[in-house]
């Protein structure tokens, strides 16, 4: 009789312990090696940011190069190996620290760089024949290297930059001005995060505070000491419903994370320690799904989790692992997957030499469309204009349905109205770029014209020059000469 109770409490047990979730069965799939993107020499500047962006329409990685920072920007469709020839994006004069494509306009893609400015650029449909250095707007206002760049969720053109000179600045990308600066942290900022409409941020920093910081208010609402008690460093980001979701160490140097409510900073929702690598882990988090991917640089592995209102609120679902560990990742905003796959997130790993796609899917029988697996995402279009936001209005993003796929938009363009740069800067920090080019004479306009043209036929001449000799040292150390 013992026995049969306890086997009617094992059944029972059974039944509870095994969690009713639709993405209990995820799994994660490499695209095959065709579909990937090969030859791209990923940067290898020591930052813990995920050195890709992606959206529907482009992949961007911040590469290697001489004499200052570039990014690569790819169409989606071109896969394969990328020549070593292709046009990059090279404006900044110190090596590309952050980039992020804006959520309302996927042609518009901001980059922040180590030497101490912010630019936002205008990325053609087409393949451009040259490399592109001429941005929509650079963003003057760090006195260091700025290492964060966010754009704002839900409202038009607002930017978020943070710098090692500890300073947040919010910009006006469409006037070039900064709105906001706030200058609450003593150390350096690890990262930040946007909540889902925009109204809070919060940060990570080397103090090992974790903060909730109201713009508008120019004040910080919220802090914790020591979410992770280790050193090293942590990341931070909102969940759809409001609480925080943390990556940190223990003081042991176990790898761990948390979920917070940022009402009550007291105790975490959930603590949970993971291993003992030593690399940070970067989390995507999908608001959709509630899923929170984790990837470590130098991990070869992606674990995920999904976070619900029922304990023990952070549940282990699987682990996507491979050969070659991560230099970086990408993720791709719900608009930009495969919906006829069952496709629920698609993440993009960066090799040393290569781009690799990875494909998140909910095993389906059936052709048709899954409205479980799909709720209204957010869509291109922003909810408020900058004056409304700086107002203190807030809205959620507008959501769009994902029945029918979704096609990116033709692009559109950028518009930058300055208000008279010359008053907003000093003087002694104008370029040639601010001064007005009608009251140059003409001779002197057209010998700057001829100079400049000339250097640019000299810069491109070098970088041919200095490939060919970059392939023959190759061939060289290769043993192949």
């Amino acid at each position: 009789m013992f026995s049969a109770e306890l086997d009617s409490g094992d059944s029972a047990m059974s039944r509870s312990i095994v969690r009713q979730s639709k993405f209990r069965h995820v799994f994660g799939q490499a695209v095959k090696a065709d579909q990937g993107y090969d030859d791209i020499r990923v940067s290898k500047v020591t930052w813990d940011s995920s050195f890709c962006a992606v959206n529907p329409k482009f992949l961007a990685v911040i590469v290697e190069s001489s004499g200052g920072g570039a990014f690569l920007v790819l169409p989606l469709s071109k896969v394969g190996r990328v020549d070593k020839n292709y046009p990059l994006v090279v404006g900044h004069s110190g090596p590309v620290l952050d980039i992020d494509w804006c959520p309302h306009n996927d042609n518009i893609l901001a980059s922040c760089s180590e030497d101490t400015t912010a630019m936002v650029w205008q990325i053609p449909d087409h393949t451009p024949c040259r490399p592109i250095s001429e941005p929509i707007v650079v963003l003057e206002g760090h006195s260091k290297r700025v290492g964060i760049i966010k754009w704002h969720p839900t409202a038009r053109n607002i930017l978020l930059t943070a710098g090692s000179d500890n300073l947040i600045i919010i910009w006006n990308v469409g006037t070039g001005e900064p709105l906001i600066t706030m200058d609450d942290h003593p150390d350096l900022i690890y990262n930040a995060s946007w909540n889902y409409n925009g109204s809070l941020f919060c940060t990570t920093c080397k103090d090992r505070r974790l903060r909730v910081c109201d713009p508008r208010k120019n004040e910080v609402v919220a802090e914790r000491m020591s979410p992770h008690e280790g050193i090293r460093p942590m990341r931070a980001i909102f969940t759809k419903e409001g609480n925080i979701f943390t990556t940190g160490f223990t003081r042991m140097s176990q790898r761990e994370l948390g979920l917070w409510d940022p009402t009550n900073f007291e105790e975490p929702i959930a603590l949970l320690e993971l291993d003992t690598s030593n690399g940070v882990l970067l989390p995507f988090y999908d608001p959709d799904t509630n899923i929170v991917y984790l990837s470590g640089k130098g991990d070869s592995s992606i674990r995920y989790f999904e976070i619900t209102e029922e304990p023990p609120y952070v549940h282990y679902i699987s682990t996507f692992s491979s050969k070659e560990p991560q230099r970086g990742m990408g993720f791709m905003p719900k608009r930009g997957v495969d919906v006829s796959k069952c496709e629920i997130s698609r993440l993009y790993k960066l090799h040393e030499r290569k781009c690799e796609p990875i494909m998140m899917t909910v095993p389906r029988k059936s052709d048709l469309f899954q409205d479980d697996l799909y709720p209204d995402t957010a869509g291109p279009d922003p909810a408020l204009e900058p004056e409304e936001w700086m107002d203190g209005r807030d809205a959620d993003p507008i959501l769009v349905s994902m029945r029918d796929g979704y096609v990116p938009p033709k692009s559109r363009e950028l518009k930058v109205a300055k208000k008279n740069v010359l008053d907003t800067r000093p003087a002694t920090r104008r370029s040639m770029s601010a001064v007005d080019g009608s009251s140059l004479p003409p001779q002197l306009l057209e010998k700057l014209v001829e100079e400049i043209q000339n250097l640019k036929a000299t810069v491109l001449s070098q970088e041919k020059r200095i490939c060919d000799l970059e392939n023959k040292l190759s061939k060289y150390t290769n043993g192949t000469v």
